[in-house]
């Protein structure tokens, strides 16, 4: 029935965004390879998505008449006329056309350009129009590779103010710009979906007036982040989510949910009397939070934070205990297969200590091996079902789900939490250990009751972590060597976050991976995330076994990896990551018996904020305490960034420019449902555009429930 209804919802995308739903391909002088290069740069191929990539600067194009009006390095529209040609015949000789702009001499420079190409682009005695950046070599005026090189009577061809956009290698600036400007074309006018008074207080235009400028910026302070047009378009964004989230939040509190009546606490005795520790107060105390919920009649969204290490696992089992004494069933989804088979290795003898049937299942499953899982999560012979974001596909079927949990939130976004509900689940607990400052976690979470496990085991040693710079590996490698051979030591040795380029952080890896088995041979392992998830478990076993003394890593092992054994963590390039990552980081040891260390290694000069950064790592464990720390240092914009962290995904919003406007966003979204649940006044309609725009019309299925 909800699979039926969400389809509903999505056959009934509104006539008129048709063109910006479009594919790219549709756009003149777009291919498939030109689509592919476009998609890898706008994360997506629709013409809106293309429309979506905001410059980032400008190019101001002066006219001139000479030369010797202009300084070296101003971008300049001339005239000239070609008189003679000086052909570049070795490597790496440019070719010259040597010209007339005015009163002085000016050469236009190529290299690598075919003779051929030149005089025919070039005539001797024709007169050209010259865009590109003048310089001066031998006191001589020149412009190396021009912009542009027209006709004289072709109007039109460049512009003189030319907005500057992020690119990506293989696809050319005028490729780009030319593709956005024939998609401005097809952007249709909208009804309006803001609040006229918020539209008259802030001085905004309409939705499409404001795409036009952001597109067609007059000057540098148009392409700025605190320009009216991306404000506005930015609050467009913002407003969506928070529409989103307050439409699913609504549905959760109408929905009939599943009070687990018969819940006798048997099971979860027996549990916790087979685990060798005592649970803390703040794990008590989310557990009877949780258990609230779970009696309830209502529908159950919890959302438990805790830091690295802080058990919630453990608060995960007990609820999912909840559902099995009553008869139904329970998912454990984690973000990646490591950590899936990681829970079924270590829960698994817990839960058959209890008599309590469980399968793993992940996307490495195939075959009959498969089958045979998918037929137990089906039939209910599998009462807990451990698995990846596999476990929500539409092929597997569960008998009776009454309890999901998901391990890793921030992985797990706004799009997951909607198909999950196709599940007919009705009770849903979420886990993050990503700590989110106080001021964000109700508007990044705003359709989530929010509980926090703020205490740690007992017993636990701090960890002691080090700053040091690059400069001082060689003295550390051999101390570890020395750790290694005297006291059984096991590191783990991340390597740098590079840009944001897979291979280029794989390159990084393989070379310290080669440095250091030069000292200790096949007792250094590798892990990527471009391995098999079959050689990665490999990999990690033997490093979990003892049989490995370092494990170099990209940062595939940030979540959930779990080796009590390991007491050392050494991140290259520190400074370069998010103060979250490089605590979670942090967080894979300190699990053990040992005195951990963690050596944070970055490299010189720093600045002044990446010192105070990496100096709050060393001052505290306290995640929270770093997240806020992180925010006033850096801004909202680097907490909630997708490499860093992967709460939001912005298109056009800059959470570190634009963060003011999501409280105003969450209010007005309040507002709007309490005002008009169903979307049905001419504005509702407007906003339901909105909502198809950024992705988020799976939000409408909630419209039909209450």
């Amino acid at each position: 029935m909800q699979n039926t209804k969400l389809k509903a919802a999505v056959q009934e995308r509104p006539f008129i965004l048709d063109p910006l739903y479009r594919s790219v391909t549709a756009l003149p002088g777009v291919g498939p390879r030109g689509a592919k290069l476009i998609e890898r740069l706008c994360d997506g191929e629709r013409l809106w998505d293309l429309l979506c990539h905001a410059p980032t600067d400008v190019v101001e194009r002066t006219h001139i008449e000479s030369p010797v009006e202009a300084d070296s390095g101003k971008v300049v529209i001339v005239d000239v006329n070609v008189h003679e040609y000086s052909i570049g015949r070795k490597r790496n000789v440019p070719s010259r056309i040597h010209c007339v702009a005015g009163d002085a001499q000016m050469d236009l420079v190529f290299f690598h350009a075919r003779e051929d190409y030149l005089k025919k682009n070039f005539p001797i005695g024709g007169t050209k129009q010259i865009s590109g950046t003048l310089a001066f070599y031998r006191g001589r005026a020149q412009i190396t590779h021009p912009d542009f090189a027209t006709s004289k009577n072709e109007e039109g061809v460049f512009e003189k103010v030319e907005p500057v956009y992020p690119m990506t290698q293989g696809l050319g600036h005028k490729v780009l710009r030319k593709a956005i400007l024939n998609a401005l074309e097809q952007a249709p006018e909208l009804d309006e979906w803001q609040d006229p008074s918020v539209i008259k207080a802030r001085g905004w235009d309409k939705w499409r007036e404001s795409l036009l400028a952001l597109h067609h910026p007059m000057s540098e302070s148009m392409v700025a982040l605190d320009h009216k047009a991306r404000l506005r378009l930015a609050y467009d964004e913002m407003l969506a989510h928070q529409l989103a989230l307050t439409l699913i939040r609504r549905a959760q509190q109408k929905a009939k949910g599943r009070a687990f009546t018969g819940i006798s606490g048997a099971l979860r005795s027996q549990f916790l009397q087979n685990i060798p520790f005592t649970l803390t107060g703040a794990q008590q105390r989310v557990i009877s939070e949780i258990d609230e919920d779970m009696i309830s009649p209502l529908a159950m969204v919890r959302l438990v934070q805790g830091d690295v290490g802080s058990g919630k696992t453990m608060v995960a089992c007990a609820a999912m205990l909840n559902a099995v004494e009553c008869g139904a069933q329970a998912a454990l989804m984690a973000p990646t297969e490591i950590l899936a088979r990681q829970h079924g290795e270590s829960l698994g003898p817990l839960f058959d200590k209890l008599g309590v049937r469980y399968v793993v299942l992940t996307g490495r499953d195939k075959g009959k091996a498969k089958e045979l899982l998918l037929s137990q999560v089906q039939n209910g012979a599998a009462q807990i079902v451990i698995g990846t974001h596999a476990l929500f596909q539409e092929k597997v079927a569960f008998q009776d789900l009454g309890l999901a949990v998901i391990d890793e939130q921030h992985r797990f976004g706004v799009q997951q939490r909607l198909q999950l509900s196709q599940k007919g689940v009705s009770d849903v607990l979420v886990m993050t250990a990503t700590p989110i400052p106080r001021t964000l976690a109700l508007t990044a979470y705003g359709d989530m009751d929010v509980s926090r496990i703020d205490e740690k085991p007992a017993g636990r040693k701090p960890i002691d972590t080090r700053l040091l710079p690059k400069s001082k590996l060689e003295g550390m490698v051999a101390g570890l060597i020395r750790q290694i051979k005297e006291e059984k030591a096991q590191i783990y040795w991340v390597c740098p976050l590079v840009e944001d380029s897979e291979v280029l952080d794989l390159a990084a890896a393989e070379e310290r991976f080669d440095v250091l088995q030069s000292f200790l041979g096949d007792r250094v392992g590798l892990v990527h995330g471009r391995m098999k998830a079959e050689d990665k478990d490999a990999v990690m076993k033997k490093f979990a076994a003892g049989d490995l003394d370092i494990l170099v890593a990209t940062t595939v092992i940030e979540v959930g990896v779990n080796v009590p054994n390991a007491s050392i963590m050494v991140i290259e390039h520190a400074e370069r990551f998010g103060l979250a990552q490089l605590h979670q980081l942090r967080g894979r040891v300190g699990r053990g018996e040992r005195q951990s260390h963690c050596m944070l290694l970055y490299s010189t000069p720093i600045s002044e904020t990446g010192k105070a950064r990496l100096k709050i790592m060393r001052d505290t464990e306290d995640g929270f305490l770093i997240a806020e720390e992180d925010m006033r240092l850096r801004g909202v914009g680097d907490i909630l960034g997708t490499r860093q962290s992967g709460l939001a995904d912005y298109m056009l919003a800059d959470l570190s420019a634009h963060g003011e406007l999501i409280a105003m966003a969450r209010d007005e979204a309040q507002l709007i449902v309490q005002r008009d649940p169903r979307l049905t006044s001419e504005r509702g309609q407007a906003l339901k555009n909105l909502l198809y725009l950024f992705n988020l019309k799976e939000a409408l299925s909630n419209l039909r429930s209450g």
